[in-house]
C-alpha cells in the first residue's frame, strides 16, 4: 500500500551530497588518476589532494546528527559522519526519517560549482574530472535510489562552448539542473552582461534542453564583509542575502533572459524575504530612471572615482517588467523563513521552494516537515503542496518516487 499525502512528504532543492574518495579514482583513465582528485589520510590527517593542492572538509559541513553544541568548522573527516553525507542509500533512511521525499544536491569538494575544477591548471583533466562527477551523480548517487534524487550536473566554466556540450551529454543521461556561479566576476571569467554573448552557448543548450540554472549562495569563493575586524557573525548574517540579491537583480537586467525566454534560474539558501524589497526597488529605479538611461548608461570607475557615460544604454527597457520578468525566470529558495512566507503575494507563490540543507549547519533535519509544516500552516493545502513539492516538480520535470508508507525512525524534540 502506497501512502500519498501530499504535504506529508517535501522536496528540498537544496542538499548536499560529500563525495566518496572514489568517485574520480574509479571514472578518470587510469593514467591520469595519481593527479585526479583523491581522498588521502597521512600524517597530517583526511585531506583531498588535487592540482598540488591539500585541502580539507570543513567541519561545519557535515553536522547532521550533532547536537549545536557539538559545531565546529575545525576539519572533519569522513569516519565521523553520518553514512547520509556520502552514500545515497544511507542519505534516503534519513530522508525518510525527516519526510524528504527527493533531494537535489549541490557538491562539497568541487565546490558550490565547480570552483576547484575550474582553477585547475591541466584543462583536459578538469574536464575529465567535471564528466566523472557528473556521471557518478547520475549513475551511482541518483540511480541507485531511483526517484529519490534530481540530477544536477557541472559543467566546464572556463569554455561555455564545452560546457554547452556537457548540458547536452547530461540531459540525454537524465540530468535536470547545472550548478553555476553567483557572480562569475569573482571567479575571473565574463558576467551575464558580456557584449559578445560570452554565455550565450552555454545559455542556447540549457534553453534547449530545459536545464535549469540552478545558483547557491557562496558559488563565487567570495565574502562580503563590512571591516576587517568584522567577526564572522555579521559576514554570516549579511553576506549571503546580499550576494545573492545582487545575483537577482543581475539577471532580472541582463540581456541573457531576452536572448534566451526559457532560462530558468533557482537561488539556493538565500532565503526569500528580501526579494519583495528588491522587486519593489528595482522597479522604483527603472520607473524614476528609465528616460534618461535609455540614452546611455553611466558607471562608476571604482579605481578613480569619477563616473563614466556610455552611449551604450546597457539595459533593454523596452516593454520590461521587474516582476513579470522575475516571475517567469527565477524561483526563491528557503530553509526558515517567516517574513518571506508572510509576503508571498509580493513573491508570487509559483516562484518559491523549500530545502533543508542536510547536512549543513543550517539545516533542519531531521525535524523537517515539522518545521516546514508549521512555516506554512497559515497557507492553503493549494499553496502548502506548491512550496513544499509541486513547484519543484514541475520546474525540474521530475516524477518522484511514490512516499513510503511510513516515516521510519521518526524524530522527535531537538535532536540533530
Amino acid at each position: 500500500m502506497v501512502v500519498d499525502n501530499t504535504t506529508e512528504w517535501l522536496i528540498s532543492v537544496d542538499d548536499h551530497v560529500l563525495e566518496p574518495g572514489h568517485v574520480w579514482q574509479e571514472r578518470v583513465p587510469a593514467k591520469y588518476r595519481e593527479r585526479a582528485p583523491r581522498l588521502v589520510r597521512d600524517g597530517d590527517g583526511e585531506a583531498w589532494l588535487y592540482d598540488g593542492r591539500r585541502m580539507v572538509t570543513p567541519g561545519l559541513g557535515a553536522v547532521a546528527g550533532k547536537r549545536r553544541e557539538e559545531f565546529s568548522f575545525e576539519p572533519i573527516t569522513y569516519d565521523e559522519m553520518r553514512p547520509g553525507c556520502y552514500d545515497s542509500v544511507a542519505r534516503v533512511e534519513d530522508m525518510d526519517r525527516a519526510g524528504v521525499l527527493a533531494s537535489l544536491c549541490f557538491p562539497s569538494f568541487p565546490r558550490f560549482c565547480g570552483q576547484v575544477v575550474n582553477e585547475a591548471e591541466d584543462r583536459a583533466l578538469a574536464l575529465l574530472c567535471v564528466q566523472a562527477y557528473n556521471d557518478w551523480m547520475i549513475e551511482e548517487w541518483c540511480g541507485r535510489v531511483p526517484g529519490r534524487f534530481i540530477p544536477m550536473t557541472l559543467v566546464p566554466l572556463w569554455d561555455p562552448g564545452l560546457a554547452a556540450d556537457e548540458v547536452r551529454r547530461t540531459a540525454a543521461l537524465g540530468a535536470r539542473a547545472i550548478a553555476f556561479c553567483e557572480n562569475p566576476a569573482m571567479l575571473g571569467l565574463p558576467t551575464v552582461y558580456d557584449r559578445q554573448g560570452h554565455w550565450d552557448p552555454l545559455m542556447a543548450a540549457c534553453e534547449e534542453t530545459n536545464t535549469v540554472i540552478c545558483i547557491h549562495i557562496g558559488s563565487s569563493s567570495k565574502r562580503y564583509t563590512m571591516s576587517d575586524e568584522s567577526p564572522m557573525l555579521v559576514t554570516m548574517s549579511w553576506s549571503p542575502p546580499v550576494i545573492i540579491a545582487g545575483t537577482m537583480i543581475e539577471w532580472l537586467f541582463s540581456p541573457v533572459l531576452r536572448k534566451f525566454p526559457g532560462i530558468r534560474i533557482t537561488l539556493a539558501e538565500g532565503g526569500i524575504g528580501w526579494i519583495p524589497f528588491f522587486l519593489e526597488r528595482c522597479a522604483q529605479t527603472v520607473d524614476t530612471h528609465r528616460f534618461w538611461i535609455a540614452s546611455g548608461d553611466v558607471k562608476h570607475d571604482s579605481l578613480s572615482g569619477h563616473v563614466v557615460v556610455s552611449e551604450d544604454a546597457g539595459v533593454d527597457l523596452e516593454g520590461f517588467s521587474v516582476v513579470d520578468t522575475f516571475r517567469r525566470h527565477i524561483y526563491g529558495c528557503f530553509i526558515d523563513d517567516a517574513h518571506g512566507v508572510r509576503n508571498l503575494d509580493a513573491i508570487g507563490v509559483d516562484n518559491v521552494m523549500i530545502e533543508t540543507d542536510y547536512p549543513h549547519s543550517d539545516s533542519t533535519w531531521p525535524n523537517c516537515l515539522e518545521h516546514a509544516q508549521k512555516q506554512l500552516a497559515d497557507l492553503s493545502d493549494e499553496h502548502r503542496y506548491k512550496i513544499m513539492r509541486g513547484n519543484a516538480e514541475r520546474l525540474f520535470r521530475f516524477t518522484p518516487a511514490d512516499p513510503p508508507v511510513t516515516r521510519a525512525g521518526r524524530a522527535g524534540g531537538g535532536d540533530r
